[in-house]
């Protein structure tokens, strides 16, 4: 399966207003190797592991497959790099669904929305609380993140 996903910084907290629904969600990474990511996560009370190709533009291949609430506690434990955590903030806005995920611990006060396309080529309007497309960037790949976590606990 591809993936398609568009990522911008958000510049406010208008989304909170517009959001339908938000959950905590809990992740780690068992690989975090740019052409193989292998991704452990607790999306409120569900487990999920998720295998991510190399990104190449704004596409990837992506596997996710539902586990075991307790599985993916065990796996997270299981992770070299601390796992991170955010709220995941759901936003319709002119018929896509934006997902706004607020960072929480060393990553705050980090705030990105995401857009998953049918294709690379599909026209839609940013909105308002967002700037900076950083779609492609890896420094804003979830991994990546996470590793920052790690720099700042071995300091």
């Amino acid at each position: 399966m591809k993936e398609i996903e568009h990522k911008y910084l958000v510049i406010s907290d208008a989304y909170k207003a517009l959001s339908t629904e938000h959950k905590e969600i809990s992740q780690g990474y068992l690989c975090t190797d740019p052409a193989r990511t292998v991704r452990v996560r607790i999306y409120g009370s569900e487990g999920y592991i998720t295998i991510k190709g190399k990104t190449i533009g704004d596409t990837r291949a992506e596997y996710e497959y539902s586990i075991p609430i307790e599985d993916a506690r065990r796996l997270l434990d299981m992770c070299a790099v601390p796992p991170l955590s955010k709220t995941r903030w759901i936003v319709p806005y002119e018929g896509f669904i934006w997902e706004v995920d607020e960072f929480h611990g060393d990553l705050a006060p980090l705030v990105m929305a995401e857009i998953e396309l049918p294709s690379s080529d599909t026209l839609y309007s940013p909105p308002a609380f967002v700037r900076e497309n950083v779609t492609g960037n890896p420094e804003y790949y979830n991994s990546s993140l996470a590793k920052r976590i790690q720099a700042k606990t071995q300091t």
